[in-house]
C-alpha cells in the first residue's frame, strides 16, 4: 500500500487537496505559504483540484505528446507539451535552467501529478509553480482568474494595481498603506478574482512574490488600476476596449487551449462590465495615492 500524507486547503473558497508520497524530501515544508489556507477535510465535497506529489512520476512518451511552446515566467522557463488525451505535460525550470519539476495534468486540471527534483529551493520553486498553474486553469471554468497585481484593502473593498514588473505596483500600494487610513495589504503579486452571483470579489492567495503576504482574506473588488509613470499625477477611466486590453495580459492564461482561454476572456469581459478599470499616471509619492483614492474609492 502506498503511503501518502493528505492535506486540505481552501483557496478563494475553493477546496484543494494535496497528497505527498512519502520519501523524506517532499512534504508541507516545501510550501509553508499554504498554512494560512489549511482546513480540516470537508465532508462530501469534491476538490477543485487534486495534486499528487510523487517523485517516481515519469514523462509521457514522446509519441504521445506534442510541443506547444517554451515560455519565460520571469523566474525561469516552463516547457509545455499537449498530451494525446487532451491533458498537458510541463517541465518547470528555474532561472539557471535546471529542471526542478515535472507536472502532468488532465485537460480539466482537476487531477494533477508532479515529480520534484533537486535541492530544497528547487523543489519549493517547482511545487509553488505547479500549484499556482494548476489552480489558475482549474478555476478558470468557474469565472475565476489569477492576476498579476498588488492588492490593498480599505473599508472591505479591494483595490488591485497592475503594471509591468518594476513599474510601481508595490510602491503605489505602499503609499496607500502609509498615508490613507484603514488600509491593509491583501497580496503583493498574485491575488485571485472571482465572479460570484454576478458580482466581483478579490482574494488573497498563497502566491505573493517577494513579499511574504499569504492571507486567506476576501473583499469586494473596488477597482483595478494600471500604473503609468508620468511627471504629474492624474487618473483616467478606461474605455471597455482599453480595459479589456489592459487586464487580459495581467491574467494567467493559456492561449493555446481554446476552452480555458475563452473562459478567461469571458471572466475578464464580466470584470470590465462590473468594475472600474483606471489608469493612474503618477509619480511615486503621497499625492499620487491621494489623487488615485479620490478617483477610484468606493468608500
Amino acid at each position: 500500500m502506498v503511503d501518502y500524507s493528505v492535506h486540505h486547503f481552501r483557496i478563494a473558497e475553493f477546496y484543494i487537496r494535496i497528497l505527498f508520497k512519502a520519501n523524506g524530501r517532499n512534504d508541507m515544508r516545501l510550501i509553508p505559504s499554504l498554512e494560512a489556507f489549511r482546513i480540516d477535510e470537508p465532508a462530501d465535497e469534491q476538490p477543485l483540484l487534486q495534486l499528487h506529489v510523487d517523485d517516481t512520476l515519469q514523462p509521457v512518451a514522446k509519441v504521445r505528446r506534442e510541443r506547444i511552446k517554451v515560455f519565460d515566467t520571469g523566474n525561469g522557463d516552463t516547457v509545455v507539451d499537449r498530451i494525446d488525451d487532451g491533458g498537458y505535460q510541463y517541465i518547470i525550470r528555474d532561472i539557471k535552467g535546471a529542471d526542478c519539476g515535472l507536472l502532468i495534468t488532465n485537460k480539466e486540471f482537476d487531477q494533477c501529478h508532479c515529480a520534484l527534483n533537486g535541492n530544497y529551493n528547487m523543489r519549493c520553486f517547482a511545487l509553488n509553480n505547479a500549484l499556482m498553474l494548476t489552480f489558475a486553469f482549474a478555476a478558470s471554468r468557474l469565472q475565476t482568474v489569477l492576476i498579476h497585481a498588488s492588492l490593498v484593502r480599505q473599508h472591505d473593498y479591494g483595490y488591485a494595481f497592475i503594471a509591468k514588473s518594476g513599474t510601481g505596483k508595490s510602491t503605489q500600494v505602499s503609499m496607500w498603506l502609509r498615508y490613507l487610513p484603514g488600509c491593509d495589504l491583501m497580496n503583493d503579486d498574485n491575488p485571485i478574482v472571482r465572479i460570484i452571483d454576478g458580482e466581483p470579489y478579490i482574494y488573497g492567495s498563497p502566491w505573493s512574490g517577494k513579499t511574504p503576504c499569504y492571507r486567506n482574506v476576501k473583499a469586494r473588488l473596488g477597482a483595478i488600476t494600471r500604473i503609468d509613470r508620468q511627471p504629474e499625477n492624474s487618473v483616467d477611466k478606461m474605455s471597455p476596449v482599453e480595459a479589456f486590453a489592459s487586464l487580459l495580459p495581467s491574467c494567467s492564461s493559456m492561449k493555446w487551449d481554446p476552452v480555458i482561454f475563452n473562459n478567461i476572456c469571458d471572466t475578464v469581459t464580466r470584470l470590465v462590465e462590473t468594475t472600474g478599470i483606471y489608469t493612474l499616471h503618477c509619480l511615486p509619492n503621497r499625492e499620487a495615492a491621494e489623487v488615485c483614492h479620490r478617483a477610484i474609492s468606493k468608500a
